[in-house]
């Protein structure tokens, strides 16, 4: 995983704490929860009083507009906390978590966190790295759909997923378990066929190949040129 990634902190064992009983701590309070592909963790309304660490498969974080279209805010992998704005004070659920393929996690209520977070004081600036970043990264896309088109929108999503998740290779870089159009096309506010469209394009230009199970981006500086906004009309 890129170095970049805030979802690790260098000095704290961040899996030790939430899932103590993946070390042997045969005294763990924190529960261990596996949840099947297509099943929901929580839904819109429930109470929010538990703090979730994916150990391993990928969650989708959304809500339903009124005319019931799904809106796909995040796409959480391996080492990554959602559910954490219980913390600030959410009493009910204001997005849907969704196991997009088998998924293992560790759940901690608030009360738990709460204390671990007196316990171990560098649990507070992994929580202020994630809402800060969280933020960041939502102010980002919605200035985006403002002003970038549909081709700038998903090269700059490329870019951003090599930057978090990627691992340099040589001269390239590499993204392993790729998404979907679909879920590219989610995220990024495009249709499926554009996604599809502007990946082709860049794969016939050499600066890129993928499949479902792998981005490798040969080029980034490349990549960056294609990015160039274009006016919106």
């Amino acid at each position: 995983m890129s170095d970049q990634s805030f979802w690790y902190l260098e000095n704290i064992d961040v899996t030790g704490i939430f899932c103590p009983k993946k070390l042997g701590d045969s005294h763990g309070t924190h529960a261990q929860r596996i949840f099947k592909k297509g099943d929901y963790i929580y839904l819109p309304e429930e109470l929010s009083d538990k703090i979730f660490f994916l150990t391993s498969g990928r969650v989708k974080i959304g809500n339903y507009a009124d005319s019931g279209k799904e809106i796909t805010k995040a796409i959480l992998s391996q080492g990554e906390v959602f559910g954490e704005l219980s913390l600030v004070g959410e009493d009910k659920r204001r997005d849907f978590a969704l196991a997009m393929e088998d998924t293992e996690t560790c759940v901690v209520t608030v009360t738990e966190m709460k204390e671990l977070l007196r316990d171990h004081g560098s649990l507070n600036l992994f929580f202020m790295k994630i809402m800060g970043s969280r933020v960041l990264e939502m102010e980002k896309r919605l200035e985006s759909l403002v002003f970038k088109d549909s081709r700038t929108r998903i090269i700059e999503f490329l870019k951003d997923l090599a930057a978090k998740k990627g691992q340099r290779v040589g001269y390239e870089m590499l993204v392993r378990r790729f998404m979907t159009h679909q879920e590219i096309a989610n995220l990024t506010a495009t249709s499926r066929q554009t996604v599809t469209t502007v990946l082709n394009d860049l794969r016939n230009k050499n600066i890129l190949t993928f499949n479902r199970r792998r981005l490798l981006i040969r080029d980034m500086e490349k990549l960056e040129a294609e990015g160039t906004p274009v006016a919106k009309d």
